[in-house]
């Protein structure tokens, strides 16, 4: 098929779709895998927006515009082996030699020296079309919708069950803003763990998105529905899952006016972005998109205003009992800019539920099915439960998963998995690859969101032993240990997550394809990537990271 025709078929704006199969586009599965997720990504089912090519979190692209984007297609398709696409801030730039082990794709994105990493300078290069916002895994071309965050979240639900509940949420109501791309997972998180969940989202779309994929159970306008139904699942300590059209204030506003006090609270609006992503209370999302356009200026002020609104009801909650934290977005921090001066009066979920994991090499493993048949990812599930007998907790994870998730695009999983854990899994599925047990190549990549490559003081790397909270140099020790490890490709981005300025990040995505170059790159780029974990988190003086630096013979 030639470029045209191909683009015709898979990428005729604004839909998006990645073929499928054993038939290759391009010379190679090396090529082959980036192009096919690429427009996973841009899959209506995956992204938020296609027509604007962006994939979540408000602002999040895969590629910087149109012209772009078929670019970035018409370089895979024609990628040799031994050839290294440049891509820069969603904008392909260059073809580099390299050689057959090397990453076929290296991606960097909003990366701007420190004194201009802001909104506002971003802000003038965008509109510029110099650059691009590519939060975590939408300009790495990794995410698998709303499942990519969900186990992650998940976990964190459950340790904070473990933490403060005796285990179970069953009975328990846990409130939360936000239910879009990433926060969308929060209902299904919620109700794994026996929660009652009730969430607000002031786009209706992006209920419905949830509702159509079972992450979230009944959705209503009403606030006086939503509490009544609530209330009598709590009572009833059912796991059930409501989702409100409304502003999170307005919801929480309500809650303290009736006396309905969550035993667990956090949030997961769009507050990365005070621009283009948060909604101000006050103002219809109609209204709110127009006066992105009209008033910049003014709209952030109104932002950060609710911000403060937002977390001082918030802290309210947390006197009157409920457990409350950060849910990485940013959210503390331009509060306390629109005027809550005790912003910071409760912590980050890292510090509280997940740096014990991070010690350990933990993180967001996941994969994806080129072939597009449910039946592998079946497969792979199977491979695990028996690989690793005694780990209770991915039984009950992926037993779950397969059947309660709707796969977005791609079929695909995810779960935690340390050092040790992750080469072993890769090497499991290149085996069933070689086999024929598994009917196409996968891909293996993460969150950013992961245990050594990232620096972000208000989410990942918040509170740490030894102050070094905004030390980015891990996450570029992270980057160029994939990039030399032969990772298939890799990724550098700037803001994710919580917004400019205040993160970076790595990612990367090996190929899995059954062949001993996959093996090699494999045992190099699974055993590299957790170990970042381990060895930063030793170095910031953690005794269980010091721990697991012997035990997987990490010492110096």
């Amino acid at each position: 098929m030639d470029t045209i025709s191909f683009i015709k078929k898979y990428a005729d704006h604004p839909k998006y779709m990645s073929p499928v199969g054993t038939k290759l586009n391009t010379r190679s599965w090396q090529t082959e895998a980036p192009l096919r997720m690429f427009l996973n990504n841009l899959n209506v089912e995956v992204a938020e927006d296609p027509k604007n090519l962006i994939v979540y979190g408000g602002s999040g692209k895969a590629a910087r515009d149109l012209d772009s984007a078929r670019k970035i297609i018409e370089m895979l398709l024609k990628l040799n082996n031994d050839e290294s696409l440049l891509v820069q801030s969603g904008k392909p730039v260059g073809i580099v030699r390299t050689h057959e082990q090397a990453p076929r794709v290296l991606i960097a994105n909003s990366n701007l020296v420190p004194a201009w990493a802001n909104w506002e300078h971003y802000e003038k290069l965008r509109k510029n079309g110099l650059i691009m916002f590519g939060q975590m895994t939408a300009g790495s071309w990794i995410y698998i919708g709303t499942q990519g965050i969900l186990q992650g979240t998940y976990e964190t639900f459950s340790s904070c069950a473990d933490k403060h509940f005796n285990g179970s949420l069953r009975g328990k109501l846990l409130v939360s803003g936000g239910l879009g791309g990433m926060g969308g997972a929060q209902p299904l998180a919620a109700t794994m763990n026996g929660a009652t969940f009730l969430g607000a989202d002031i786009d209706p779309e992006r209920i419905e998105k949830r509702l159509k994929t079972k992450y979230i159970d009944r959705m209503t306008y009403s606030y006086e529905e939503a509490k009544k139904w609530i209330i009598e699942a709590k009572n009833k300590k059912e796991n059930l899952s409501v989702g409100l059209v409304s502003d999170i204030g307005d919801l929480l506003e309500n809650l303290i006016n009736d006396n309905i006090i969550p035993e667990i609270l956090t949030d997961q609006t769009s507050a990365h972005d005070p621009i283009n992503g948060y909604v101000p209370s006050g103002l219809k999302l109609e209204e709110a998109i127009q006066l992105r356009k009209e008033n910049q200026i003014k709209y952030k002020d109104l932002s950060l205003k609710s911000m403060a609104r937002h977390v001082n009801l918030m802290l309210k909650l947390k006197s009157l009992g409920s457990i409350t934290f950060d849910y990485g977005n940013n959210l503390r921090e331009f509060a306390k800019q629109g005027g809550a001066e005790d912003a910071f009066n409760f912590n980050g979920f890292v510090p509280e539920y997940i740096r014990p994991l991070f010690c350990e090499g933990k993180g967001p493993f996941r994969w994806v099915a080129l072939s597009g048949d449910p039946k592998d990812i079946y497969t792979t599930d199977e491979a695990l439960i028996k690989a690793f007998p005694n780990n209770k907790n991915l039984r009950t994870w992926l037993t779950q998963a397969a059947e309660k998730i709707k796969f977005q695009g791609l079929p695909s999983r995810i779960c935690w998995l340390g050092m040790g854990e992750r080469e072993k899994a890769g090497l499991i599925f290149n085996d069933l690859v070689r086999e024929g047990k598994i009917s196409a190549p996968i891909v293996i990549g993460r969150d950013h969101l992961d245990c050594g490559s990232v620096a972000s003081p208000y989410r990942e790397t918040e509170g740490m032993l030894d102050g070094s909270d905004a030390i980015s140099d891990w996450p570029l020790l992270n980057l160029m240990s994939n990039t030399a490890g032969g990772a298939t490709w890799v990724s550098f981005h700037h803001g994710g997550g919580v917004g400019m300025g205040y993160s970076q990040h790595a990612g990367m995505v090996i190929l899995v394809d059954g062949t001993n170059r996959a093996e090699t790159c494999i045992k190099r780029v699974l055993h590299n990537d957790p170990a970042l974990g381990i060895i930063r988190h030793s170095d910031a003086g953690y005794s269980d990271a010091n721990e697991n630096l012997k035990k997987f013979n990490l010492e110096i």
